[in-house]
């Protein structure tokens, strides 16, 4: 929702190990990685008109007790389970060099993620969503070079097409008018894409985080890039 308060990339004042925008409101975030490699992300499991729980807390604290932490992603993912009912429905991607971890209190146990092409949107990882198909398939084509091409990443991702073959989202159509929701670049004045980051973390130890930001209309509002090695 645009009407959330949010802060850019940048490494945290409180704790400068973390690069990554914020949640204003909660004090969370939705990605980010740290200085020695430590990276999460967190996407909303979409279950329209399901009640939430007694004590609601922010999924985005999901991706911050991970960057704070130091446990390994899958023994995380197992902690973070056992207190996953206060939270809203939700997948959950932890990593380090070597180890992708995916977690989602709609799925069961966590489980580690094998090397190769994966997609992820609002439903459990890999769900065969045309929307999720395609852009593997687009995903797949950005990285056929030796090098990867971080502008096509976002070119992807910039894609306001809808996707052939969405049916029905779930989603409230006041809030995404003309199905929106069956596009990547999701553009309307209540909600849509506020930014787009491509984070790689190289075989060599070196981390690039490049985020792009978007008015409610759609309109660039600002790019930041951070690059380091894994320390």
């Amino acid at each position: 929702f645009h009407q959330r308060p949010t802060a850019p990339a940048d490494y945290w004042p409180d704790n400068d190990l973390i690069l990554a925008g914020r949640d204003l409101q909660a004090g969370g975030t939705w990605m980010g990685v740290t200085r020695n490699g430590r990276f999460a992300a967190v996407t909303n499991y979409r279950e329209p008109g399901q009640p939430g729980p007694r004590e609601e807390r922010s999924r985005g604290e999901l991706v911050r007790n991970f960057l704070e932490g130091g446990a390994a992603p899958l023994t995380a993912a197992h902690g973070l389970q056992a207190k996953s009912d206060r939270y809203r429905g939700f997948n959950l991607l932890l990593g380090c060099p070597g180890e992708l971890a995916y977690l989602s209190n709609r799925d069961g146990e966590p489980a580690l993620v094998e090397a190769g092409l994966h997609g992820l949107s609002n439903h459990l990882l890999n769900t065969e969503w045309p929307k999720v198909r395609a852009g593997r398939v687009a995903l797949a084509a950005c990285l056929q070079g030796e090098a990867i091409d971080s502008g096509a990443l976002f070119s992807l991702m910039a894609n306001d097409s809808p996707v052939a073959g969405c049916g029905p989202t779930g989603v409230d159509e006041t809030l995404s008018p003309k199905g929106l929701a069956r596009r990547f670049f999701i553009r309307s004045p209540v909600y849509g894409t506020r930014s787009t980051t491509v984070l790689l973390v190289g075989r060599n130890g070196k981390v690039t985080f490049e985020e792009r930001s978007f008015e409610a209309d759609g309109r660039p509002s600002g790019t930041s890039k951070f690059e380091f090695e894994v320390s």
